[in-house]
């Protein structure tokens, strides 16, 4: 859950980041209240503003490695607007109503269309090449953090994401989770920045590990 406090925090952070685009608070208030509302949803159990506000203190650590921090913080406002677990277009629809909503109030299409693409980039997909942009790699980061928290937070989110994914029988939602985290698994490396790597690599691994033997029935 996030505080008023915490959420009047959140709004003064947008604000003050689409007036470096020109947009005044009137215009940037709707689409704050758009997003707020997609993210507060009641089958919100994970990806919702506490995973934006976890975000944006990862991206912060990870600041001088990007290149255009606005579009960084656009991107982590945008990447999960559209979470619906039974599709698996939810990343590029939330590129194209970040596309909407940033282009209603006059952010530069250069911007816009740098957002959408780092928004799409949050399916995780493995590329063939590494990463080679900085702002990507923060972000894909800052998204990833989790698997590297605390064996108590880590619990809290494995079982939110169940929670978000309960229409699906168990034994299916056993495999198809199992198969997620052994993906991240076999990567050689689950976090791009080194400061990551040193601080959540050895806990991310411990963190997928433990969840699959649960899963597994072990």
């Amino acid at each position: 859950m996030i505080s008023p406090e915490r959420l009047d925090s959140m709004q003064g952070g947008w604000v003050r980041l689409l007036e470096r685009f020109g947009v005044t608070p009137a215009e940037a208030y709707p689409p704050f209240d758009e997003l707020v509302a997609a993210y507060t949803a009641p089958d919100r159990h994970y990806h919702n503003l506490e995973h934006l506000a976890e975000m944006f203190r990862v991206a912060g650590r990870l600041a001088a490695h990007t290149e255009d921090p606005a579009a960084v913080q656009l991107a982590i406002w945008f990447h999960d607007a559209v979470y619906d677990p039974r599709a698996k277009d939810s990343e590029a629809r939330s590129a194209d109503l970040a596309s909407k909503l940033l282009g209603n109030v006059g952010v530069p299409t250069a911007t816009i269309e740098k957002v959408a693409r780092l928004v799409r980039a949050t399916a995780h997909l493995l590329p063939t090449e590494p990463i080679a942009d900085g702002d990507t790699a923060v972000l894909l980061d800052a998204d990833l953090a989790i698997l590297g928290a605390s064996e108590e937070r880590y619990r809290r989110y494995a079982a939110d994401i169940r929670r978000e994914y309960a229409f699906v029988p168990d034994a299916d939602y056993r495999a198809g989770r199992a198969g997620v985290l052994k993906k991240f698994l076999a990567r050689p490396r689950i976090f791009l920045h080194q400061v990551l790597v040193d601080e959540g690599e050895e806990r991310a691994r411990a963190n997928l590990s433990a969840e699959l033997l649960e899963l597994s029935g072990s």
